[in-house]
């Protein structure tokens, strides 16, 4: 059995050697994950979603995305992409679908399959897992972030979770099946690369290399699913990387624009609406439906599902990002043109039903495994203590210091806000002296020295924001 720790794994990386310790990071952070210790910005694993808003926000580019080295792909004799339509809407209009196509294709890949091509094999199983569930309302699991932020600040909603597979994975699903059909050895096909967008099919199909990750959380959810199955896809390639690699490709080699797109299959308009806001709710026949995008926004409405001042609501389409996937922190193009490119080519599309006579031949296949395995389990932010009496004096004793914090919530203390001051605490993560009011305070009434106060300003900060080498330029600034 695999312990929480190895199993919930973070795309994101903090570099300390860039970081500047501003504390951008920490306070846009929607689970308060992040602490400034030592002038440094450092992640708490067991708080982080995943969903970029800190690589987003950091102005020194000292958090990066990890992804896999591209020359994995030449490891395998098929090598198959899974691309996400939300990756050609970000190309310039000049630019078209059998030009990037074509690149793909120079580039190694052996295959590209686009990732919602399994969307409309998916309308019937959606309709039919929300009209039977007890839980209302139903919650989509299409976005990672969202799945882990249920987990470990709304675990209450984790039965409201949608056990359907993403897209992503049931596209991996059927190239793996259309491989063993085909007659490649069942062992040698197993793995495929994602471009966060494509699977890659390789001897072992690789799974997509996947280059397009909209999302850190996105490449979690690939390397650390939310249920015990594990995912399909054995690679991943940032939408970023690649996006420009593409470009490049495309200018260099002037490949035909044939507009035609004959190598390039046809997907219907839910399929192309799919990653856009509304994508989801598109499918669903209820009523009683709402799709919220941006991280913030959902944690707003969330919180009033928990509470149950929002009783009438069948099924959610929740998004971490702004304009869902067109506004992903890795996409490189600007997220209104990209999603307004996206419309236009779901526009031109047929209204309904796969074009690809594959899709229609596998659709019952899909269809019938299309669940996910086992469960969503809630994940502990903050596990105060393994026995229930002392947990809940830790809770107490949280509640009874930050009735004595000023409550301004400025992190000067390196943590986000007073409420999380006082968590790290009784956890023995912090010092209570640490918050500057409590440190005037007790200055006030000589109950602690300047040095000392210093020294818990250092052990935030770092020495370098309290060197005493500034001190002239800052008096001669202030007499100016």
């Amino acid at each position: 059995m695999k312990t929480e720790k190895e199993t919930f794994y973070h795309a994101l990386e903090f570099r300390k050697d860039l970081c500047m310790g501003c504390s951008h990071c920490m306070m846009k952070c929607p689970t308060q994950a992040i602490r400034v210790i030592d002038g440094k910005a450092e992640l708490n694993p067991n708080r982080c979603i995943d969903c970029g808003e800190c690589f987003r926000t950091c102005p020194y580019g000292a958090i990066s995305v990890k992804q896999d080295d591209f020359e994995k792909i030449y490891d395998y004799k098929y090598r198959i992409a899974l691309m996400p339509s939300v990756f050609t809407a970000q190309f310039p209009d000049k630019v078209t679908y059998p030009q990037i196509y074509k690149a793909l294709l120079s580039i190694g890949f052996t295959h590209v399959y686009e990732t919602e091509n399994s969307v409309d094999c998916l309308v019937k199983p959606y309709n039919e897992y929300i009209a039977k569930s007890e839980e209302k309302p139903v919650i989509s699991s299409f976005c990672p972030a969202i799945v882990r932020l249920i987990q470990v600040r709304f675990p209450t909603l984790v039965d409201n979770i949608m056990l359907i597979k993403p897209p992503m994975d049931t596209t991996a699903m059927y190239i793996k099946k259309i491989f063993e059909d085909q007659g490649y050895d069942k062992t040698q096909v197993i793995h495929l690369f994602k471009i966060r967008e494509e699977p890659e099919t390789m001897e072992h199909p690789i799974r997509g290399d996947g280059a397009h990750r909209v999302a850190a959380a996105k490449i979690a959810g690939i390397k650390s699913p939310a249920t015990e199955e594990a995912s399909l896809i054995s690679g991943v390639i940032n939408m970023d990387y690649l996006y420009n690699r593409i470009y490049k490709e495309i200018k260099q080699k002037a490949f035909d624009k044939d507009n035609d797109e004959e190598n390039f299959v046809q997907m219907s308009k839910q399929s192309l609406y799919w990653s856009l806001t509304t994508g989801e709710v598109r499918i669903v026949d209820t009523p009683h439906k709402m799709a919220i995008d941006q991280i913030n926004n959902v944690i707003e409405f969330l919180e009033k599902v928990e509470n149950e001042s929002i009783t009438d609501i069948d099924f959610l389409e929740l998004r971490a990002c702004y304009q869902s996937c067109a506004g992903g922190v890795l996409c490189a193009g600007n997220k209104f043109m990209t999603t307004d490119r996206a419309n236009k080519r779901a526009h031109r599309s047929s209204p309904n039903s796969v074009e690809n006579v594959d899709w229609e031949r596998y659709a019952d296949y899909i269809a019938s495994n299309c669940l996910l395995e086992g469960k969503v389990e809630p994940r502990s932010i903050v596990k105060l203590d393994d026995n229930m009496v002392e947990a809940m004096k830790k809770m107490k004793r949280i509640n009874e210091i930050n009735n004595l914090l000023p409550q301004v919530d400025c992190g000067i203390c390196g943590s986000p806000s007073c409420q999380s001051l006082a968590e790290d605490i009784v956890q023995n993560d912090a010092d209570i002296r640490k918050c500057i009011f409590i440190q005037k305070i007790l200055q006030q009434n000589d109950k602690l020295g300047l040095p000392e106060s210093i020294n818990l300003m250092k052990q935030t900060w770092g020495v370098g924001k309290l060197d005493k080498n500034l001190v002239q330029e800052i008096k001669d600034e202030i007499d100016k």
